[in-house]
Parts: structure tokens; C-alpha cells; sequence
């Protein structure tokens, strides 16, 4: 009888039939023409619209494109390959330091490394990782996945005394377990990693503050490295946030499980929001003692940073410091709808600085600053026209002005006012968790998860529709957005470590109606991985204040 074959369609390469099951590296290494027009070394693989590694095995008719460091898919690939091979560095150079990747940092990534009582790692440690990470890319070390059974991996990291693992595996209950392994150094397959340390070309440890960063290659020219510019004051906000896990002693997804479990996530909660709050009323009691000379507040931040609740939330707060809070919304200032810029692609850029309509907003701004009174106008966004329905404004000696939008720290956006009459807020939602000590969470992931809720729950879109959008998205954030972060005055931090496992039972069924035949689904099947994560926590328990209301309902603020 004739072997069943399953036909392999390479987006960079030639169609080959292969017997069912066998690996992605082993039809790489028997038929080497799939190879020829690929110029970079194969880090993984999208297998029907499925991140995989390259020991993904073929069991059915499939098109695969292959991943390089140019793929975002790659980058998470060797960023996390990375990531695991100092895991496995640390571990045996320093048995019992305490090595975590932290969170990203100036295009690269912020590590700790801690050993006995020492706060920061030297140069003579540092250059030991370096080393020893050199060392088996150099020598090609394989890295291997494979399955132990529960009780295996269990015993495995319970010698290790890897407390982070065994409280994720603790609210499993798969037979099998899937983990990397490299000589014999384990870690749970949380993503896929590449199969050889040779294909880690280029990296580096640069010291900074208590630990340091890894970098690796630009992406868009992997033969150089992204200049690294340090914003010391995203650090002191992640490093704050940093020490408060500690103090409460939630610093993975494990330990949240755990409180989940035991019942003691109401404590949990009311500690994470009340920090906040004592956050934002320190800021506005900051404010508060430059009354009289600071006329404007002006907040920024990415998509689905919270800026609509902090800007509410802070203004109560200055309401009770004797300041009256005034908000302009930036939206108001678009440009008619005919005007609006358009992006390389010949699409509508609302991200776009000029969408807004500059010479208003300067003439206004202007004259509120020197105490004339003005009518603001408003945007609708049904005709795309601007309006004015009789709304005037004038700063008293009591008023300060909010103004909150993307562009709110864009120097050219407020040009006509003074400096000292300016107050400027960075806000982004900058979790501290991990998964475990060498799997960090992406606040651009914690971002997508609350717009993705956000839009189906208030816009009607579809998980689909957000994903499609969100290249765009991010695109903006980077040109409009992050280059101007440096000109804040304060960084504040919006997230909550307990708001995914709130969000996830809305995200996940917006994710399932993403199929394997779409393009999106890649992005959607491991979002729903990483979500999978989480014990669930109901909405009942989540204050109608809180920051996580403003993406799924019933929040005390009009919006």
C-alpha cells in the first residue's frame, strides 16, 4: 500500500510532499532547495497561520513561511531563546541567584541578577554571562523540546527549585508538559524557541542601573544594534512597580493564580487599586503647589493606556486640592474629514499629528493661556465637520486646563504656550508581572488585550477588526507617540496586576471566532495561550472607578 503524503507549500520555496509527522528542521536538512532563496537563518515557522517552532512536526496538508530575524514572529523568537539560554547561563555559573527577565527597555530587554544579598550585578558577573552565552552559541548547542508527564516535570522543577514554574504548572492538568531542555538546564515552553544557539548571531549585555539590558539585532538591519537611549524614568516607574510586587508578594502569574484560588484576591484588589489612587493623588497634590502658575495639565500616552479614567480620575483628585480641572478633548481639533493626512498606503491617518487642525488649537491655546475666553469647538465625527455649539471656556485663577489625547506631549502641539505654564503626563500601562522569571509579559500585549475588549464592547468590532488595525496602531505610537515621552514631567503607570484575569473571559471568545484560514489567527491563537494562563477573577469584584471599567463597562465616568 502506497504511504499516505502530505503536501508542504514553503511561501519562500519550492511544494514538497513529505510523510506525515516528521519535523520542519528535518524537511529543511532533506531537501536543501527549500533553503535557496532564503537569506537569513530560520528561527521558526507560521504553519497554516500557527507560530511554531522548527520541531513543529507536519501532520496534514500545510503552508508554511518560514521566520527570520526581520518577522516580528522571529524577533519574539530569538528574544525569547535568549532569555532562556541566560536562564540556563545564571543557573549554573551562580546556583541560587535569582536571574528574571524584567521588562522591555530602550528596544531591547531589562534583566535582574541578584546573588545572596547583593542588590546589583558587577562587570566580572556580567562578563561571566556574556561568556558563558557566547560559549554555546559558538559550540551550537541544540536546544530540544520535549514532553515529560505532569508528575515528571513536577519532580524536575521541584529539584530545581523553581517556585515560578511549579505555581504555573500548579493550576494545570494536562498529562504531558512541553518544556525546552538544554544540557539538562529545563524551562516550560511557554513560546517557541529556536533548536540551535547557533542561530543567535549577535546580541549584547549592556549594564545599566542594578542589572542590565539585552539587546538584540535591529530588526530592520540585523548586521547593526538599535541605539540603546535609556528614559530613566520609565525605569523608576517599572522599578516602583517592581518593588510593590515584592512587597505584596505577587510577582508572577503563579502567585496571582494562587491568591485567586485560595480566595484571597478581594484584599488583592483593593490594594492595587488603592495604591493607584494614593498614586494619582500624590501627583495631584505635586500639581497643586504650583497654583497659580501652571495653566495646563497634558497627558499622553498609547492606545489603551487608560487616559480617558487617569485624566478623570486625577481631576477629582485636584478638585480636592482646591484646583479646578477643566478637560479639552483633542478630538474636537480634527481636521475635516477631507483634509485628514494620509499614510504610504493611500489609507485615512487619524494617528497622523496633522489630522489635527494645528492653527486652532495654537490660536486657542494661546489665548486661554493669556486669559481670553474662547468658544471650543466640537467634532462630528458622523459628517466629519466641525461645529460650534456654544461652548466657551476661560481659565480662571482657580482653573487648570487638561488636555489628553496621543499628541499631548508633542512639542509643536502647545507651541504657544509657555513652559512653565505646562504640567506634561506620560501614562502607559507597564505591568510587573511575569509568567515566570524568564517569560515577561508585553505591556503592548496588555494594551491589545483592553483595546481588543474595549472596541467589541463600545465600537462593535470584532477581535479580528483590532488586530487588522492594530499594525497601524502601532505604527502611530512610534513616529507620534514613544519619540516624545521624554518630554514628560511625570510617567505614571495604569496597569493593575490583577486586570488580566478579569479581561480574559472577554477576550477569549472574540479570539475563538478566529480561524486557522485567516491571517490574524497566528496572533490570536497565541494571545489565547498566554491568556490561558490566567485563573479567572468576575467582574463584580472590580471597583466602578477603576481604570479596567473604562474597557469593560459600567464605570462611574462618562465617557
Amino acid at each position: 500500500m502506497t504511504e499516505r503524503m502530505v503536501k508542504v507549500e514553503f511561501a519562500h520555496g519550492p511544494t514538497q510532499e513529505v510523510a506525515p509527522g516528521i519535523a520542519i528542521k528535518q524537511i529543511l536538512a532533506d531537501y536543501p532547495a527549500v533553503l535557496e532563496e532564503i537569506a537569513f537563518p530560520v528561527l521558526g515557522a507560521l504553519v497554516n497561520n500557527e507560530f511554531v517552532s522548527v520541531e513543529y512536526r507536519i501532520e496534514t496538508d500545510s503552508a508554511i513561511k518560514l521566520l527570520g530575524y526581520r518577522d516580528s514572529y522571529g524577533q519574539r523568537i530569538y528574544r525569547h531563546t535568549i532569555a532562556f539560554l541566560l536562564a540556563k547561563v545564571a543557573h549554573e555559573l551562580y546556583p541560587g541567584s535569582d536571574f528574571a527577565v524584567e521588562h522591555s527597555f530602550s528596544k531591547g530587554l531589562y534583566c535582574s541578577f541578584r546573588v545572596g544579598d547583593a542588590q546589583s550585578i558587577t562587570a566580572e558577573q556580567l562578563a561571566a554571562l556574556d561568556a558563558g552565552l557566547r560559549k554555546l552559541i559558538d559550540e551550537k548547542t541544540p536546544i530540544n523540546r520535549i514532553k515529560l508527564t505532569f508528575d515528571e516535570a513536577v519532580a524536575h522543577f521541584e529539584e530545581a527549585g523553581a517556585r515560578d514554574k511549579l505555581n504555573l504548572l500548579r493550576f494545570k492538568n494536562s498529562s504531558k508538559v512541553s518544556v525546552y531542555e538544554c544540557g539538562g538546564f529545563m524551562d516550560l515552553a511557554n513560546h517557541p524557541l529556536t533548536d540551535n544557539a547557533a542561530a543567535l548571531e549577535r546580541f549584547q549585555l549592556i549594564p545599566y542601573q542594578e542589572g542590565f539590558v539585552m539587546m538584540g539585532p535591529d530588526r530592520a538591519d540585523p548586521s547593526t544594534f538599535p541605539p540603546f537611549e535609556p528614559a530613566h524614568y520609565i525605569y523608576d516607574v517599572f522599578k516602583g512597580h517592581k518593588e510593590w510586587g515584592r512587597i505584596v508578594r505577587v510577582r508572577t502569574v503563579g502567585d496571582l493564580n494562587e491568591r485567586i484560588a485560595k480566595k484571597k484576591i478581594d484584599d488583592f484588589i483593593d490594594v492595587n487599586e488603592a495604591y493607584q489612587e494614593k498614586r494619582i493623588a500624590l501627583l495631584a497634590e505635586q500639581i497643586a503647589q504650583r497654583k497659580g502658575d501652571l495653566k495646563w495639565i497634558l497627558i499622553a500616552g498609547p492606545s489603551s493606556s487608560g487616559k480617558t479614567t487617569f485624566s478623570k480620575r486625577l481631576s477629582l483628585q485636584l478638585k480636592a486640592s482646591g484646583m479646578n480641572a477643566k478637560p479639552i478633548s483633542l478630538d474636537n481639533y480634527f481636521v475635516e474629514r477631507g483634509k485628514t493626512p494620509l499614510d504610504e498606503n493611500g489609507e485615512v491617518d487619524y494617528e497622523h499629528l496633522e489630522a489635527l487642525d494645528l492653527a486652532l488649537i495654537d490660536e486657542q491655546l494661546e489665548a486661554l493661556d493669556s486669559g481670553k475666553r474662547v468658544e471650543l469647538p466640537y467634532y462630528n465625527f458622523h459628517t466629519g465637520m466641525r461645529e460650534f455649539r456654544g461652548e466657551f471656556m476661560k481659565i480662571g485663577p482657580d482653573d487648570v486646563i487638561v488636555l489628553e489625547g496621543i499628541h499631548g506631549l508633542n512639542p509643536r502641539l502647545t507651541a504657544s504656550v509657555p513652559a512653565d505654564h505646562k504640567f506634561k503626563v506620560y501614562i502607559s500601562a507597564l505591568t510587573q508581572l511575569n509568567l515566570d522569571s524568564s517569560s515577561r509579559i508585553s505591556t503592548t500585549d496588555n494594551r491589545l488585550i483592553r483595546r481588543m475588549v474595549r472596541d467589541n464592547n463600545f465600537r462593535s468590532h470584532t477581535a479580528m477588526q483590532t488586530l487588522q488595525m492594530w499594525p497601524k496602531v502601532r505604527r502611530g505610537e512610534k513616529t507620534w507617540i514613544f519619540p516624545f515621552q521624554k518630554e514628560a514631567d511625570v510617567a505614571f503607570n495604569s496597569a493593575l496586576d490583577y486586570e488580566l484575569a478579569v479581561l480574559r473571559p472577554f477576550a477569549e471568545p472574540l479570539l475563538a471566532e478566529i480561524k486557522p484560514s485567516m491571517p490574524e489567527y497566528a496572533e490570536a491563537l497565541r494571545i489565547q495561550q498566554f491568556l490561558s494562563h490566567f485563573l479567572v477573577i468576575r467582574t463584580d469584584r472590580v471597583p466602578p472607578t477603576s481604570v479596567i471599567r473604562e474597557f469593560i463597562g459600567q464605570s462611574f465616568f462618562q465617557y
